[in-house]
């Protein structure tokens, strides 16, 4: 017995309607939104990909500074996990500047806080384990600061934040994920990646989810479509 009550299926033109949308869809190329070059001093991939991602063309020309003596000199001073990484970024951008008269030049740099203390990227399999086992149960904060030079000049920064409650972690489960996964970690403050295995060390996040991948985006495209320079 036919369900005349079911509804009926697609008929032969609307699937072939369907697959031709289908078909359009998959053919839209990659979309470069126009405005002045952005430089990008920084080496970060992930920062780089954010941009590319949203239709920001960037050249990449990392500036080589000494974040460990700009850290602890800011820390001499009573500096907070906050001023650090906007310093960071703005050393960055402001290295880089004046090698690109006229051009945007975006510095970046992120920071992680627990207790109060700013912990830096693990050098090791050792020094990483260590580190999560210090960060496991509890809440630590990653502040990704951004900052933008013309002509020499900052004329925009923004520090996004982010809180991550990790896990639990077993001393066992720590050492399987740093084994696991190190040589793509290694560069990583906090060593995981939240876009990849790294959310499974996680019970809650909070916050700006670029931060936690390296760049306040939201803000930074927010400040190109305020000055005119980006269209939805």
């Amino acid at each position: 017995m036919v369900d005349r009550t079911a509804s009926p299926g697609p008929t032969r033109t609307q699937a072939r309607i369907a697959h031709r949308l289908c078909l359009a869809s998959a053919a839209v190329p990659h979309i470069v939104i126009p405005m002045p070059p952005l430089i990008l001093a920084s080496a970060s991939e992930a920062r780089r990909a954010m941009l590319h991602a949203a239709g920001i063309a960037v050249t990449v020309d990392p500036a080589r500074i000494d974040e460990a003596a700009i850290r602890a000199a800011l820390a001499a001073e009573g500096a907070g996990p906050r001023d650090i990484a906007d310093a960071l970024a703005e050393a960055k951008a402001r290295k880089r500047s004046g090698r690109y008269p006229g051009q945007l030049v975006l510095g970046a740099d992120q920071v992680l806080e627990h207790r109060g203390d700013i912990l830096s990227k693990a050098e090791d399999v050792q020094a990483l384990t260590t580190q999560l086992r210090r960060l496991r149960g509890e809440t630590h904060q990653l502040l990704s600061a951004a900052v933008l030079y013309l002509d020499g000049q900052p004329i925009w920064r923004h520090v996004g934040v982010a809180r991550l409650a990790m896990r639990r972690l077993s001393d066992d489960a720590i050492a399987t994920y740093v084994a696991r996964n190190w040589e793509n970690v290694h560069g990583c403050v906090g060593g995981y990646r939240i876009e990849a295995e790294g959310i499974r060390l996680f019970e809650r996040i909070d916050g700006d989810y670029h931060a936690i991948l390296g760049l306040p985006l939201v803000q930074l495209l927010n400040h190109f479509a305020n000055r005119g320079e980006l269209d939805p």
